[in-house]
């Protein structure tokens, strides 16, 4: 499957799954959203675009450095194998998206780069997943990895920049049944690409 298309579609499901995910940066959109207003859930929604940055620079950077260690490209691989599967376990087993709608003022960018760079869940994945699949993608040719991440961060992007719209309109989240089946959906994926990481762990060994 080391083909641009399997790094597409990566990308895209990868990006959904974290777009959609429960966690600190969908909150404060939510929140900045329901008490301010749509533009300043988007700002919140765009700030990885921000964060992210720094972080991809750093896991590939440690990533091209152990690259000629089997071992140790074998347990990044079982690493993030172990990770997805979590997230994708963590999806299906989702039953409702809750938060609290506290006091929240505005200055929503900056609010959403200091929850993102003090989420883990950046940091885990990029060490763990995307830095490997940028470097797969990368010994494929230079436009399977640009269209990696490409479409990782518009669907990312995307997703919590509609979330935002929806809430703006209706004033509430989502229909929890329809936000249920997405993410029990997107967990099945999820796992699917957690047994791709196994196999490639299993590849270096």
């Amino acid at each position: 499957m080391d083909n641009t298309l399997y790094f597409i579609l990566a990308g895209v499901f990868l990006g959904l799954s974290a777009g959609f995910s429960p966690g600190p940066l969908l909150t404060l959109i939510l929140t900045q959203t329901l008490k301010h207003s749509r533009t300043e859930g988007i700002k919140v929604a765009i700030s990885p675009l921000i964060t992210d940055f720094p972080i991809i620079l750093i896991a590939v950077f440690i990533f091209n450095r152990l690259s000629e260690f089997d071992l140790i490209l074998a347990a990044i691989s079982f690493a993030g194998g172990v990770y997805i599967a979590f997230l994708g376990i963590e999806s299906i087993r989702i039953k409702a998206f809750s938060f609290d709608l506290h006091d929240s003022k505005t200055a929503s960018m900056k609010k959403g780069i200091i929850t993102n760079f003090l989420n883990p869940a950046p940091y885990l994945f990029w060490a763990t997943v995307g830095a490997p699949l940028i470097f797969k993608a990368f010994h494929v040719n230079l436009l399977s990895a640009i269209l990696f991440m490409f479409s990782f961060y518009v669907l990312l992007i995307g997703s919590k920049v509609m979330i935002a719209i929806v809430v703006a309109r209706t004033k509430v989240f989502m229909n929890q049944k329809i936000y249920v089946l997405i993410m029990r959906a997107l967990g099945i994926v999820l796992l699917i690409f957690s047994f791709i990481f196994f196999y490639d762990g299993m590849k270096y060994l």
